[in-house]
């Protein structure tokens, strides 16, 4: 008769589960603050989602053979996407492939996070010499939804960013955004917790972006309360 060897079972103690249980609060601890700081209030993960609109918008120029924009919607003060909403239009060609004059979105626009806006006044075409303004354009023909006026930043169908470029010259253009609050029909303002949670990137020639490390790159050691 074969008798079988007897085969203990051993389960985890208590002690062993209360370890585990420790580690695996530790580890969501930890992901729940990772997330919360890469977050922070939208702005972080704003700029990295606009970097990737003005690589798009460069990659569309050169692939289309014709100019782009990345477009920041000023259109109207008492609406939710005002200096909130980002798009990208090309200019139509003709059969010659010479350009119309008519803009037409290439993709669904994007809008920054619940309280982040674009800085007007930091945003600047030259934004060492802390010069000048970006132009403006007035969108037709995209449908009553995004028909209005921007301000915008321009690529050619070299991938050049036109944007503080005269003649062999070239500024390089800023984009910052900033978290506020913004009163219906009025300009947003930074809030006391965060007056200098401003973030951003110069545009080069090439399209390629730098993004500013410190605050102080951007508003210097000022404190600013309108954006």
């Amino acid at each position: 008769m074969d008798i079988k060897p007897h085969l203990s079972r051993k389960g985890f103690t208590l002690v062993e589960l209360l370890v585990v249980i420790l580690i695996i609060s530790i580890l969501l601890t930890i992901g729940s603050v990772a997330l919360r700081g890469s977050g922070g209030k939208g702005v972080s993960t704003a700029i990295a989602a606009t970097e990737a609109l003005f690589d798009e918008a460069r990659s569309v120029a050169v692939g289309k053979g014709t100019n782009t924009r990345i477009l920041i919607d000023i259109d109207d003060a008492t609406s939710e996407s005002y200096l909130r909403r980002i798009a990208i239009a090309y200019e139509e060609l003709d059969d010659d492939g010479k350009p119309t004059g008519d803009w037409k979105l290439s993709s669904r626009a994007y809008t920054l996070p619940d309280k982040v806006f674009f800085s007007r006044t930091f945003s600047r075409p030259d934004h060492d010499g802390a010069g000048g303004s970006l132009e403006e354009m007035n969108l037709t023909g995209a449908g009553g939804f995004y028909d209005g006026k921007y301000l915008y930043y321009e690529f050619n169908s070299e991938g050049i960013c036109t944007t503080g470029l005269s003649g062999s010259n070239y500024t390089g253009p800023s984009f910052v955004i900033g978290s506020g609050a913004r009163a219906m029909g009025q300009d947003p303002k930074t809030t006391s917790e965060g007056r200098r949670d401003f973030a951003g990137f110069v545009i080069w020639r090439n399209g390629s972006t730098s993004v500013f490390r410190d605050p102080t790159q951007i508003i210097g050691n000022s404190d600013p309360q309108t954006f």
